[in-house]
């Protein structure tokens, strides 16, 4: 019996489909990385400063930045720190629950995140949008938005 009737036909090319977008993000990062896209920052530095760009009020409590990102709790929290100890963000009490965090992005946060964000759009243009039509690039954001919002 074959591994594909095992686990059924849609198996492997779902398995197949997954290495391959999983091989394109990490080749792709690669590419912003060597470029310097996120300098001075680190990729996931900067991530966090895009997540709670995109916030409502530039603000998310720790776990919910926690859930945004692709960084363990502990991991997050150190970065946060010094991202906090550059004046990047500040970190509040969350107004509803004493014990809970808030991140906010400061000003100087916000311009960075802007300063970075263009020179990684363009990027981002050079390798992502120079590769696909506009036809495909659309198809990919449907596909991954789809991905992204299916809960089996």
């Amino acid at each position: 019996m074959t591994r594909e009737t095992t686990h059924g036909p849609g198996t492997r090319a779902a398995a197949e489909a997954w290495e391959s977008l999983f091989r394109a993000q990490s080749n792709l990062m690669r590419r912003f990385e060597s470029n310097g896209d996120f300098a001075p920052l680190r990729a996931r530095e900067y991530d966090v400063l895009f997540t709670l760009s995109r916030a409502d009020g530039s603000r998310l409590r720790l776990r919910e930045l926690n859930d945004a990102v692709f960084i363990s709790q502990p991991s997050l929290s150190r970065m946060v720190e010094r991202l906090e100890a550059r004046g990047l963000v500040a970190r509040e009490p969350a107004p509803d629950d004493a014990r809970g965090t808030v991140v906010v992005l400061t000003e100087e946060g916000r311009a960075m995140q802007r300063q970075i964000g263009r020179r990684h759009v363009r990027s981002i243009e050079r390798h992502v949008g120079g590769a696909l039509t506009p036809d495909e690039l659309a198809t990919l954001t449907d596909l991954t938005a789809r991905l992204r919002q299916y809960r089996p």
